[in-house]
């Protein structure tokens, strides 16, 4: 079956994302509309991407037949609502990374499509790399032994990026670039619960975070811990230490292609598609529709990779760094 893709927002991340099907088999794979509350945005990236329909409102395209699933490439504060539009008239979703703003809208947005019986993932795009298949690999086998520690560092220059520094936007770094670190040490620890979240970090005028350190205290004399950065350039890479050796993601380790292992170093190469993208090893934002497919043709309404109840994990841990911070955005209120 060919999956019929409709694309909500064309900012760049959904211009990677449409680029990125170039290394997908079309047979299986195909973006058939994209909408943008901007027209003109709209056309060019139809253009660009070779997509046959354009409509100016989400709402139209939405009603669409031809379209099965969506992708949600939009700001941060609308997937709530752009993710219930979809679901209301019977698509399947991918939306980008934070799913919501907090917890509340994240159950809400999780209940709803459990409600509606549609499959719904969260576009957390590294577990679908070969280096994370193939640290899941080692993990299982005990390749490090019994894994005691986590360390991740995320650190890019964007404290000028508007959909980083403004709260209306969503910003933050731990919405925007720790939810990374957060989900690797998720990943390595199997989707446990931490008995304690500790944060700290600097906020900005704007009251979203900054920068940020935190450690999760999980059970056993484990913990993982985190720092993210907006200001300045951190290694980025992500470790995971056992009792017989370390596993290493190198930078960047939220789209890795090498893996250090006790055995040796282990390369991946990406799929070459002749095509610039904005965004660090973007062609890579192809594997997770493999999986959407997969999931969908199989009668499943979540991933076993990235499961709904992961996805809420994540979503506590993230608004109790922020809020050990002082961060807190209007979502908070209603």
């Amino acid at each position: 079956m060919t999956l019929r893709w409709g694309i909500l927002s064309a900012g760049k991340i959904s211009q990677d994302f449409a680029s990125s099907f170039l290394a997908l088999d079309p047979k299986e794979h195909k973006i058939v509309a994209v909408a943008a509350r901007d027209l003109n945005s709209a056309n060019k990236f139809a253009k660009d991407h070779n997509i046959e329909k354009v409509f100016s409102s989400y709402e139209n395209l939405v009603k669409d037949s031809s379209v099965d699933v969506v992708y949600i490439g939009s700001i941060n504060p609308t997937h709530l609502n752009l993710g219930k539009l979809a679901l209301d008239n019977g698509k399947h979703v991918l939306c980008e990374k934070p799913l919501c703003m907090n917890v509340r809208e994240t159950r809400e947005l999780l209940e709803y499509a459990k409600q509606k019986k549609l499959f719904l993932m969260e576009a957390i795009w590294s577990r679908f790399f070969p280096a994370y298949k193939q640290l899941r690999d080692e993990l299982k086998a005990k390749s490090i032994g019994d894994v005691i520690q986590v360390l991740v560092s995320f650190g890019v220059p964007i404290d000028q990026v508007d959909r980083l520094k403004l709260k209306e936007l969503g910003g933050g770094t731990i919405l925007d670039i720790g939810i990374y670190c957060i989900q690797f040490s998720s990943y390595v620890f199997n989707g446990e619960k931490p008995l304690k979240v500790i944060s700290g970090g600097h906020v900005n005028a704007n009251g979203v975070d900054e920068s940020t350190s935190t450690t999760l205290i999980y059970s056993g004399g484990r913990t993982a811990t985190f720092v993210t950065n907006s200001h300045v350039t951190l290694p980025n890479e992500a470790f995971a230490v056992g009792t017989k050796g370390t596993l290493k993601l190198a930078s960047p380790f939220w789209s890795s292609t090498v893996l250090q292992t006790p055995s040796g170093v282990k390369e991946f190469k990406l799929p070459e598609v002749g095509k610039e993208f904005n965004y660090l090893n973007s062609v890579g934002l192809s594997f997770q529709c493999n999986e959407v497919r997969r999931c969908i043709q199989n009668g499943l309404t979540e991933s076993p990779i990235i499961s709904h109840q992961e996805t809420l994990l994540i979503a506590e841990i993230m608004e109790s760094v922020r809020k050990q911070l002082g961060v807190e955005y209007p979502q908070d209120h209603q």
